[in-house]
């Protein structure tokens, strides 16, 4: 008779926290006001306000935005605040930086809802692959909340981790 085949990983007790599954769906775009500048160096007040006015805004509608001036400029930060005003009525989120930043602050976001202490006492797994990009922030960030409740914390897959964290016996 041959031994049963005994799933180790199943009986492991580890939790798998997939940060896949904090993923908000939806369009990123990157507003670059360096093409509303004079010459790519100097904002003119009355020609970004009438940017402002005459830009069709309503192409932001559920969007996930990023503000940001690509040119080696001084541009004043209530021109980024117009911009701000324009687009509330139609942006699910903006924020002033790049795609990264942008992304950083969607998991933020959403990883703020998140109970911690339901992780108490628990082996967690901080899933390493994923179909979307993860910036290297929420893993910091998702370390920082979970290591005062986890018992233990590891990175990759259930079947091959990277030890990170074992909380001391008391």
């Amino acid at each position: 008779m041959e031994d049963p085949i005994i799933n180790r990983v199943v009986n492991s007790g580890l939790i798998t926290f997939n940060l896949e599954d904090y993923y908000q769906p939806g369009e990123r775009v990157v507003i670059d006001i360096r093409h509303q500048l004079f010459q790519e160096l100097i904002l003119k007040e009355k020609d970004f306000r009438d940017f402002i006015k005459q830009h069709d805004w309503s192409q932001y509608k559920n969007k996930y935005v990023a503000i940001t001036c690509t040119a080696d400029a001084i541009v004043p930060q209530w021109a980024f605040m117009l911009v701000a005003i324009a687009l509330a009525p139609y942006a699910k989120f903006f924020v002033f930086g790049t795609l990264e930043e942008l992304e950083t602050e969607i998991f933020r976001r959403t990883l703020g809802t998140i109970d911690w202490t339901q992780y108490q006492n628990a082996k967690i797994v901080v899933k390493g692959c994923s179909k979307v990009l993860v910036p290297a922030a929420i893993y910091i960030d998702v370390t920082r909340s979970l290591q005062p409740f986890a018992a233990s914390l590891m990175f990759g897959e259930p079947c091959s981790t990277v030890p990170l964290y074992k909380k001391p016996k008391s």
